[in-house]
């Protein structure tokens, strides 16, 4: 094989044939659209089948191309916006809420968030799971953490735990005066059990929002919501006060 205009670019091989599939993907094929076999693919763009490998997979963490077994390598649809702006002063649960509770019931909090929520490490709180689904797939998960000091009236609940009791949490937390909220977004990996509601491998590319919500001057509770980065692009409105972090020692998310 001759040489190729990839062989003279400063930049890895796969890299800029990803770009170049990316373009092709824009102007050649349609959303769904079944693209043609390794050997194809590499012959018209005149590479080794493992640099094709590599962009391929590039692309699929970018949530350009969808695998699908029984089916081959098709073009993903667009990146579903995910609205995350959050009124400053409206608890998780309101009307509007687009999240679903799945459960709820006490356990350790990761050292992370206990810090955010000046509580001893390990020590226990309400924890509410619920999951986000739009257009009838599950886009991202929620922890959302309660200490006992912030609704002391659940000591008295007989529902251990299920969606009845994270209901019962979120209603309890309306009945406090939040003076605000802050969110923080970050670039992260798939936990296990993020990456079965997602339907993800465990490590794959995810986006964490942290919400820490303030009452009194103090955090009242903290969410960690798990986004997955291949069909989420994130959208902040006018209130979504958005802080980015480069430091992946401080993920909240433990």
């Amino acid at each position: 094989m001759g040489t190729t205009q990839l062989e003279t670019v400063p930049e890895p091989k796969y890299w800029h044939l990803k770009t170049v599939l990316g373009e092709a993907l824009d102007s050649d094929f349609a959303v769904g659209e079944i693209l043609p076999n390794e050997r194809e693919l590499a012959a018209r763009f005149g590479v080794a089948r493992a640099t094709l490998r590599q962009a391929l997979e590039q692309l699929e963490l970018e949530g350009r191309l969808q695998r699908r077994r029984g089916v081959g390598t098709t073009v993903a649809p667009p990146r579903v916006g995910v609205d995350v702006s959050t009124a400053q002063h409206e608890w998780p649960g309101a009307a509007q809420d687009a999240w679903q509770p799945v459960d709820c019931g006490l356990a350790p909090v990761p050292s992370a968030v206990a810090r955010l929520l000046e509580i001893g490490p390990g020590e226990e709180a309400h924890t509410v799971r619920r999951i986000r689904v739009t257009h009838g797939q599950s886009v991202a998960t929620e922890l959302l953490y309660v200490p006992s000091s912030s609704v002391p009236e659940l000591s008295a609940i007989d529902v251990p735990s299920g969606p009845a009791r994270a209901r019962r949490v979120l209603r309890e937390l309306q009945r406090l005066g939040l003076d605000g909220q802050d969110r923080a977004v970050e670039l992260g990996s798939a936990r296990a059990d993020d990456a079965k509601a997602l339907d993800r491998l465990p490590g794959a590319p995810v986006l964490v929002v942290t919400t820490r919500y303030v009452v009194g001057g103090r955090t009242a509770a903290v969410s960690v919501a798990t986004y997955r980065a291949d069909t989420c692009r994130l959208t902040f409105g006018a209130s979504g006060d958005l802080e980015i972090s480069d430091h992946p020692q401080e993920r909240k998310a433990s």
